[in-house]
């Protein structure tokens, strides 16, 4: 029996988890302990006593105080045709983070709109992060009809704005379908309210939409999620099939070395076969020794791209804003590498489609941006891998989850790079800092323990540091800029008797700027912590911040 997966999705408080619970409920779909269940605790819900058919996905007792949802609901269930899949996703601003995860796993999106409010930013906001995360079939599910009279006028006027919104964002396979989700109309079967409607209830259609067409991807490729090595006489590669078929004796490369091999056999748990398809977890054996680890991909196709640096989608969840320069984590595949979002190109406006200029983000907004990695990854464009199109951007310090995304473009590993002032930039990026040299001059007041001090404050603060105490002038300048040009902060103390005037100050050096404003560790720190920001005004000899 087919198997369907699907989100809903919309606005806050537009019927979502009623909808779905009434399917579950119209279908007898529940035990009979959930129906009195059921019964009972709709006596205490938010409708008055009348059966809450959202309280069968809202279980937090927090969303059934408020009568919304907060966290994603899964449900499975079968009807006679096919069997489903549905993840009941929030409906809050506040939650969109949440949405993302329903909508990374669903085939088809059923979008719901108020129909007294009609489309709304956060149904724009949801339809948007759908068609990112790769869904390719939408029905638009205009609910409460039984509010406006079940008034066709008034459907119409939805379907206009919905039809503005499918050609904004290009969605080729798309429905609308009235109905109360409260009242059960076009629910699970045809309304006698919606006479004037000629198409199939929402269920009806869910059971009969066919997806598996626009899910075919090119060639056959695994990406190996770990090596089996049980004796000295077996090396396997373990992973999930994610496009194609395999066969014994196929050639296959190995990417990103480029490295061609056979398949010696394929295993399926304790069995050998001859042959595996897509969706199929397998260890592959090759005929020869070939340097494969998680992170590489085995494929017949040899057009996917290796680089390490792309173009990405992202939709940012992140409470404190994105701002380039930021390094991250980047899961690729089954490959998780450091990266640095080097420049956001723009962002959308959620309620007109607009591209704007911007050069940070903001928590659930949309961006194109550039991301340059730390060593090159196998990656193809989300349309025709989707596996290796996908992303997501984990924080280094906190290991949540900040960004996700899909690749748009591979970039050239040259691009937008001219030589060592790149070098330099991309290396600082990496420590997220700006490489910035800070002179020292022993004095009654400054000694090599108190810029001792002011190091280790700055190390604590997750600076990158080097304390370079000279002997005398020569090479001095030499070391400076090598230290630098690795990224790192460079404390320059230097002694009474080193003449450091004929020094070649370049940008980047600060000199001059102990004053009596700046007396103790902590003041010099704050002073060289925000020189050295990455984001802030670039700091040139003898000025201040």
């Amino acid at each position: 029996m087919q198997l369907l997966k699907f989100i809903t999705c919309g606005s806050v408080d537009d019927g979502k988890s009623t909808l779905i619970g009434h399917i579950l409920y119209d279908s007898k779909l529940l035990y009979a302990d959930q129906e009195k269940a059921l019964e009972l605790d709709s006596k205490v819900g938010s409708r008055g006593g009348a059966i809450d058919y959202s309280l069968l996905l809202d279980g937090l007792m927090a969303e059934r105080e408020q009568g919304i949802t907060i966290d994603v609901a899964y449900r499975y269930f079968t009807t006679d045709k096919r069997s489903f899949i549905v993840a009941d996703t929030p409906g809050h601003e506040e939650y969109t983070r949440n949405m993302a995860v329903g909508a990374s796993f669903a085939d088809l999106a059923v979008i719901l709109i108020d129909a007294k409010q009609g489309v709304l930013v956060q149904t724009r906001r949801h339809a948007r992060i759908c068609s990112l995360m790769g869904i390719r079939h939408f029905v638009f599910a205009i609910n409460k009809m039984d509010l406006v009279s079940y008034s066709k006028e008034r459907f119409d006027e939805i379907t206009e704005q919905i039809e503005a919104l499918v050609n904004e964002l290009k969605l080729k396979n798309h429905v609308a379908i009235p109905l109360s989700a409260t009242e059960g109309d076009n629910v699970t079967k045809r309304s006698e309210n919606i006479d004037w409607y000629e198409g199939p209830a929402l269920l009806e259609y869910l059971e009969q939409v066919d997806v598996a067409s626009h899910r075919e991807e090119e060639g056959f490729y695994l990406p190996v999620q770990r090596v089996c090595r049980p004796n000295h006489t077996f090396r396997g590669f373990q992973g999930q099939i994610e496009a194609g078929v395999v066969h014994v004796g196929d050639e296959i490369t190995v990417l990103p070395s480029g490295e061609r091999a056979e398949v010696k056999s394929i295993h399926i748990l304790d069995r050998e076969v001859e042959e595996a398809e897509a969706g199929r977890p397998v260890t592959i054996q090759l005929n020869r020794e070939v340097d494969v680890s998680r992170g590489c991909v085995l494929t017949s196709h040899s057009e996917i791209g290796v680089t390490s640096y792309i173009e990405a989608k992202l939709l940012w969840m992140d409470d404190e804003k994105l701002e380039t320069g930021k390094n991250f984590f980047v899961k690729i595949g089954t490959r998780q590498i450091p990266g640095v979002v080097t420049e956001i190109i723009n962002t959308f406006d959620v309620n007109t489609g607009e591209k704007k200029a911007a050069t940070s983000l903001e928590k659930n907004e949309i961006a194109v941006a550039r991301i340059r990695l730390a060593d090159t990854v196998v990656v193809d464009l989300f349309r025709k891998h989707k596996t290796l199109g996908e992303l997501i951007l984990i924080d280094r310090v906190t290991n949540m989850t900040s960004a996700c995304g899909v690749v748009d473009a591979i970039l050239s590993d040259d691009e937008g790079s001219t030589g060592t002032v790149i070098d330099r930039e991309m290396r600082s990026n990496w420590k997220g800092q700006r490489a910035i040299t800070v002179e020292f001059n022993e004095s009654s007041l400054v000694d090599l323990a108190f810029v001792q001090k002011v190091e280790k404050e700055l190390s604590n603060r997750g600076r990158h540091t080097y304390l370079y105490r000279p002997d005398s002038y020569h090479g001095m300048k030499g070391v400076v800029k090598h230290l630098n040009d690795a990224g790192i902060l460079v404390l320059l103390y230097a002694k009474k008797d080193l003449d450091t005037s004929a020094f070649e100050y370049t940008r980047g050096y600060v000199s001059d700027w102990l004053t009596d404003d700046i007396r103790t560790v902590n003041e010099a720190a704050d002073y060289i912590y925000k020189a050295s920001d990455i984001h802030g005004e670039i700091v040139t000899y003898g000025a201040a911040i």
